[in-house]
């Protein structure tokens, strides 16, 4: 009894518990304040990587757009947005705690910028940036 309360508390104090970036995450509309899509977040080969799982349309809005704003020499142009992967090449710092050197894209404008993911208070901090010029989302988690 006493090895399993030691455990359980080796554990908690070194954030085997702890919520990780891993797993599905609710995008928010800057503006409306509206859910946008779910983006699945995943590990491959050591470095972090998104992909759009789903998308809220609203009513006028294409149920299952592409991405004409992509760059005609991203492999991406013209590619069904579902299933798109949106952030590449993340990889964890733990000195700050942040996943960097990475890209995100925007599939609405095309855009690609150098990312940032960081978690805080339980939610998703994702920021785009070029140069010194950014932006930064807050996701919160997905519940199916």
């Amino acid at each position: 009894m006493k090895k399993a309360v030691f455990i359980l508390l080796a554990c908690i104090s070194y954030g085997c518990f702890g919520q990780s970036i891993i797993g599905k995450w609710k995008t928010i509309d800057d503006e409306s304040g509206k859910i946008r899509s779910v983006v699945e977040i995943y590990e491959r080969d050591g470095k972090v990587f998104g992909k759009v799982a789903q998308i809220v349309v609203e009513e006028g809005e294409e149920e299952d757009p592409v991405c004409d704003e992509c760059d005609e020499d991203d492999p991406r142009y013209q590619q069904k947005v579902i299933g798109m992967e949106i952030i590449k090449d993340m990889v964890f710092e733990a000195k700050d705690k942040v996943y960097q050197d990475g890209n995100i894209l925007d599939p609405e404008n095309g855009s690609i910028y150098d990312g940032k993911l960081w978690l805080e208070d339980g939610k998703l901090r994702v920021r785009g940036y070029i140069m010194f010029l950014y932006r930064t989302q807050t996701w919160l988690p997905f519940e199916n």
